[in-house]
């Protein structure tokens, strides 16, 4: 009797351990599932990659490798053709009729844009009287006062400036007769040469300077 209740307890402890093992197997594994690596769902909303694995969603995703810039090449070009200032060597330059008045010669300096693209011109043109030499007859003109505008000129349009003296007949100055009129477009540096064939201009002594204005829309008052 005693030899049959020893082999059943026996039996009954090592039953009672492969439970405890199962158990604590189990345990272990679901562990290791709540601490590892997430789901494919909490991946996705981690990093912003799609649950499947597929492209990310995230409004900071950076553009691919070789996408074509929102402003293209062609786009570019055409801005740079109508926008901008005239170049010197975009333009003409040309002197108007004299317009006398109350002891003052007027002239109506041009600028027409001889290019095939539209540009602007703003502010005051550059101006100088030269002999035949080149060389500077007198003082650079005096800015007139006023406002200056810019103008857009489209192919073969025009923007002109008034330049003006005292008749050096009224105001007694010590003149000289230039070869040509040097004109400088705003903001250029080369000059435009127009010949000058309106005889003597002031370049020293009482009521000598010349003046000009800001450039305006046209050829003329």
């Amino acid at each position: 009797m005693a030899n049959t209740s020893q082999p059943l307890r026996r039996t009954a402890l090592l039953a009672s351990g492969v439970a405890l093992l199962g158990l604590l197997t189990a345990c272990g594994t679901e562990s290791a599932t709540s601490s590892g690596t997430p789901r494919p769902s909490e991946a996705g909303r981690t990093t912003g990659a799609d649950p499947g694995g597929g492209t990310p969603t995230s409004g900071d995703t950076a553009p691919a490798v070789g996408a074509a810039p929102t402003d293209t090449a062609g786009s570019s070009s055409a801005s740079a053709r109508t926008d901008g200032r005239c170049r010197t060597a975009e333009l003409r330059a040309t002197v108007g009729r004299v317009d006398p008045g109350a002891g003052q010669r007027n002239f109506p300096v041009v600028l027409t844009n001889t290019s095939d693209r539209t540009c602007t011109v703003y502010g005051y043109p550059g101006a100088a009287f030269v002999n035949a030499s080149g060389k500077q007859l007198g003082p650079d003109p005096e800015r007139a006062p006023g406002s200056p505008e810019s103008v857009t000129l489209t192919p073969g349009r025009s923007a002109w400036a008034g330049l003006s003296f005292s008749s050096p007949q009224i105001s007694g100055a010590r003149t000289a007769g230039p070869a040509a009129l040097l004109v400088t477009p705003p903001d250029e540096r080369e000059p435009l040469k127009v010949k000058w064939t309106a005889g003597e201009v002031p370049v020293g002594g009482n009521e000598s300077s010349v003046s000009v204005t800001a450039l305006d829309a046209g050829t003329g008052p």
